[in-house]
């Protein structure tokens, strides 16, 4: 499948299938997440689709949807934002519910809107939000983790990202010896860190090197990330090793899946961990530099 790109801009909530019989007959959906045969009495007209939409933030409506005494519509979350005054007319809302319309979005079955992504589920209007926060198909975000990068797309794309727009090194094979240097290891909160990407196996994994501050003590940690989900990422495993002066450390896990984030993998401390004066020991000399060299492989479970 051609590589594509996901730029989404909504921050629509997770929001489960209204439960209150009394607002809506809707039991059946409760719960159901499963994708449905697409029924010729449910197909979305666009005219139904803007109906739905909130005209201030733009994102499908869910119960309660809020209406004026003229009868425009507004999600409940963006109610307050707009102080108790209808957007369209600027009549005073009141808690005047629209329950017609609640239970025109109940008898709804709509595409996931990964579709472009490859999944063909279509699921009920209630059910769709929480499914498409677990689709498998829903692309990834970069794990470029040196700046607030927000390009997702699927695993090729964030490939050609990677290389082209961070500059990242690409290797090819599933063993790896690097050499991290810095002049000024004394200044933890501004160390450099790195993110090497190796191929190997048909897939694609993260090698993250960094610094930064475990409690009071500083560290430096590495661990690797497999670009895939999580299950596919268990299929592997990998080791690293660092060391010198006749010394060493190992390390050996799974790498986690990009679904996770870089902050997350690192704040859980799931990799190798290692103290200031340890890496500089390892450094040798005067301990005024740091020089560490970290090898390691990467396998296929069998």
């Amino acid at each position: 499948m051609a590589s594509a790109i996901y730029l989404d801009d909504s921050h629509s909530e997770v929001i489960d299938p209204p439960k209150n019989e009394e607002m809506l007959d809707v039991t059946e959906l409760v719960g159901d997440h499963t994708p449905h045969s697409p029924k010729p009495n449910v197909m979305v007209s666009g005219n139904v689709r803007e109906l739905l939409e909130c005209p201030v933030c733009l994102n499908a409506m869910y119960p309660p949807i809020h209406q004026c005494s003229n009868g425009h519509t507004l999600c409940s979350g963006c109610k307050p934002r707009v102080h108790n005054r209808c957007p369209t007319c600027r009549h005073e809302l009141g808690n005047i519910r629209c329950l017609a319309l609640e239970k025109v979005a109940a008898s709804l079955e709509l595409p996931c809107k990964y579709q472009n992504f490859g999944c063909l589920g279509v699921y009920p209007y209630y059910c769709k939000l929480k499914h498409e926060s677990q689709c498998q198909y829903r692309p990834y975000t970069c794990p470029y983790a040196g700046s607030e990068c927000t390009v997702a797309g699927d695993i090729q794309y964030l490939v050609s990202h990677l290389k082209d727009d961070h500059k990242v090194d690409m290797h090819n094979g599933s063993t790896f010896n690097h050499r991290y240097v810095k002049s000024n290891p004394h200044e933890v909160e501004n160390a450099t860190w790195m993110l090497t990407v190796f191929n190997c196996f048909g897939q694609y994994f993260c090698l993250h090197f960094e610094a930064f501050q475990l409690g009071m003590a500083p560290v430096y940690i590495a661990f690797l990330r497999f670009m895939g989900d999580d299950a596919e990422a268990k299929n592997y495993s990998y080791s690293l090793e660092v060391g010198g002066n006749g010394r060493k450390m190992t390390w050996q896990g799974v790498p986690r899946s990009i679904r996770d984030s870089h902050r997350k993998v690192r704040d859980s401390y799931d990799g190798l961990i290692i103290q200031r004066n340890m890496a500089l020991f390892f450094s040798g000399g005067d301990r005024k530099e740091l020089k560490l060299r970290v090898t390691g492989r990467i396998w296929k479970e069998q």
